[in-house]
């Protein structure tokens, strides 16, 4: 219930906002918005590496212990932050989208930057 409520009402909000005040690039706000939030997650979830798991993850198939498990960390960590990035991403798009036609459904006029 707290996971849904952290992903979908920071959501809700980027969404109100823009809609209500009719921001003039809604689209490239809301991307904008969701690489953001993808950046501060994949920064969270970095701090917070050391204590999500009881053992630290590891490779495996073809790349199990061919790296040192510095190496082998930080591959894992990179991949971890790049898909926290690329999910906000995601969701900026969508959500951007959404915002697009929301605003075009309302047949509103976005206002002047400025």
């Amino acid at each position: 219930m707290l996971n849904a409520l952290l992903v979908f009402v920071p959501i809700g909000v980027w969404l109100g906002v823009v809609v209500w005040r009719e921001l003039p690039r809604p689209f490239l706000t809301l991307l904008v918005i969701g690489l953001t939030y993808g950046v501060f997650v994949g920064l969270a979830h970095q701090l917070l590496w050391p204590w999500a798991f009881d053992s630290p993850p590891r490779l495996g198939g073809n790349l199990a212990g061919t790296l040192s498990s510095t190496a082998e960390s930080t591959v894992l960590r990179l991949f971890a932050f790049g898909s926290s990035v690329l999910t906000g991403l995601g969701v900026g798009t969508l959500v951007g989208l959404v915002g697009w036609g929301a605003l075009r459904l309302r047949g509103s006029r976005p206002r002047a930057a400025g």
